[in-house]
């Protein structure tokens, strides 16, 4: 896969818009769920994710090609959604559309068993619920437990595509942890 992914880069750099499509292929619902869990909205996210994609190809000549090209491209579309976050009026909460519900379908909700109706809707609920603690996180907590947990990204990782030391990365990923501890307590 790596090996793929430096020729597409190559390619790119040498004027080849046809493979950088096939890197956006590649890349696309990851980077889109990246930019949903941290934003909440399915709009503000498609908007992210794709000022990620054209910002990666704009400044493809800086990638290092010895980090990993997923890496350079979290740290990207990361930094472009905690911008959004920092942008938003603090009113936007109350407004905001209940998160997890725009844009998912009830299928993509369910378990993988087969699930009862009450069980599937207390399941939509409790994600929810989550969703919504999650976004509630200063956004130091939240980009760290989204990359942890939503998109398994290692710590190693996690630094890299945030720029901060392992030990900071372990610090906000429990200080994030235990807030939505407090958060979703009565559950």
């Amino acid at each position: 896969m790596d090996l793929f992914i430096k020729k597409r880069i190559k390619a790119i750099q040498k004027g080849d818009q046809n493979a950088y499509a096939d890197l956006v292929d590649l890349y696309k619902d990851k980077i889109y769920r990246l930019c949903y869990r941290m934003l909440g909205n399915r709009h503000e996210a498609e908007d992210a994710a794709q000022e990620a994609f054209i910002r990666a190809y704009t400044h493809i000549d800086t990638y290092n090609p010895e980090m990993k090209f997923s890496t350079w491209l979290y740290r990207i579309a990361t930094n472009l959604t905690i911008d959004k976050l920092r942008k938003r009026k603090p009113d936007v909460y109350l407004d905001e559309e209940v998160g997890g519900t725009d844009g998912l379908t009830m299928q993509a909700q369910l378990p993988s068993r087969e699930a009862s109706p009450e069980e599937a809707v207390e399941s939509l609920e409790l994600q929810e619920t989550v969703q919504r603690a999650i976004e509630r996180l200063p956004e130091k907590y939240r980009s760290v437990i989204v990359l942890k947990y939503m998109e398994d990204l290692s710590l190693q990782e996690i630094s890299e595509v945030l720029g901060l030391p392992i030990g900071t990365v372990k610090t906000r990923l429990h200080r994030g942890r235990e807030a939505l501890r407090r958060q979703l307590g009565h559950l």
